[in-house]
Order: structure tokens, then sequence, then C-alpha cells
């Protein structure tokens, strides 16, 4: 069973479709997140939106930090609350 948070990429085109529409292959990884490249039914690369790219590296930065990976561990586990955003202004004395 894949992980709920797993996103299936639901286009995929060929080497020689990309070829012939790369544009076209590009508008659909933009709005789809991602388009799968298959060489004779293979796959063998992905076309990545630049959004999915960012989300990817975010998502790479916070489990590099043990902080981070500790706290989210501590509120899955149901021994941690999470705070509305505003208490870091209340914390930086900053107006809100």
């Amino acid at each position: 069973m894949a992980p709920k948070h797993r996103k299936v990429v639901k286009s995929t085109v060929t080497i020689s479709e990309l070829r012939a529409g790369a544009s076209k292959c590009v508008r659909r990884a933009e709005q789809q997140g991602a388009v799968t490249v298959c060489r004779h039914g293979r796959v063998v690369a992905f076309l990545i939106s630049r959004d999915r790219l960012e989300a990817i590296i975010e998502t790479l930065e916070i489990l590099g930090n043990s902080k981070a990976t500790v706290a989210i561990g501590k509120y899955e586990s149901g021994k941690a609350n999470m705070k509305d955003v505003s208490c870091l202004n209340e914390a930086n004395n900053l107006p809100q």
C-alpha cells in the first residue's frame, strides 16, 4: 500500500510524444505537477513542475532538520499540539 501523501503521476508520454509536443508536455506538468516519460513502455524520466520541485526541496529541508522531524513525530503521535502562527508575532514582540 502506497503512503497516503504520495501522488500518482497521471500523465504519461513517450519520448516521441515529448519531442513532438514539448510545450504541451510542459504545460501539462505545470498543471498536474509532473509528467512521466516512457521509452519502449519503461519509465525513464519525469518532467516536474517548478511548484512540485520546490515542494520536494522544502520537504527535504524539513526532513533534514532533526528538531523539525522530532516535533512532527511528537505531533503525529499526539504528544504535541500545534499553535496558531500568531504566537510567532507574540514571541518576537511584533504587532498583529
